[in-house]
């Protein structure tokens, strides 16, 4: 897929107020200070799309994007230890969950993993919750220009195991990244163009 066109279209904290086309939504999330907002930026070919900060959870919004005019590209407050008052982390990890809970357009949750850890009980929770309430998902790990290649390979493997071997029969698809040498890119809007064919067709 090339990536024509990213438009920002709007931010808000309220489900019911997103974008009313019936348009294919891949929404992004993990924990704060992932690397989300530059992984976007790669994707998207764009320099500050999405805002970068060196301080842990800037996103605080639900942020739409157009994309090539034909889908959504959903970024999504971090979860984890963002540095908000609780009472503000209470409210958007309530929107948070009435977006995945609520939205007809989502197709597909990206939930993004420092590839360097190992894996954290928010994101393992977050994942079961996706499985739970029947939220199709993909795991993206962020950072891999961080390790050589057999440590990134070995760390990714770790972790779909460590899945398999808790409460998944078959681990959720997913792929590797990295927003300074581009590693993935390719797959990954690949991946997101097979299921927009899949979504038009329909």
């Amino acid at each position: 897929m090339k990536i024509t066109s990213a438009e920002f279209v709007m931010s808000n904290s309220n489900v019911a107020k997103c974008p009313n086309e019936p348009l294919p939504e891949y929404a992004f999330i993990g924990r704060s200070n992932v690397g989300k907002s530059s992984l976007i930026n790669m994707l998207m070919e764009r320099k500050s799309l999405a805002k970068t900060s060196g301080r842990p959870g800037k996103t605080q919004l639900i942020n739409h994007f157009k994309i090539n005019n034909n889908w959504f590209l959903v970024d999504l407050p971090g979860y984890g230890y963002a540095r908000v008052s609780k009472k503000d982390k209470k409210v958007f990890q309530k929107y948070i969950t009435e977006y995945f809970q609520e939205r007809k357009q989502l197709v597909c949750g990206f939930v993004l993993v420092d590839i360097r850890h190992e894996p954290q009980p928010v994101d393992l929770e977050f994942m079961e919750w996706l499985g739970t309430n029947n939220v199709p998902f993909a795991i993206i790990f962020t950072k891999a220009d961080k390790l050589k290649p057999n440590a990134m390979e070995r760390q990714a493997k770790a972790y779909i195991q460590h899945l398999l071997d808790s409460i998944w029969e078959e681990a959720p698809p997913h792929f590797i990244t990295s927003s300074t040498n581009r590693t993935g890119k390719e797959e990954l809007l690949r991946y997101i163009d097979d299921i927009n064919k899949e979504f038009f067709s329909s």
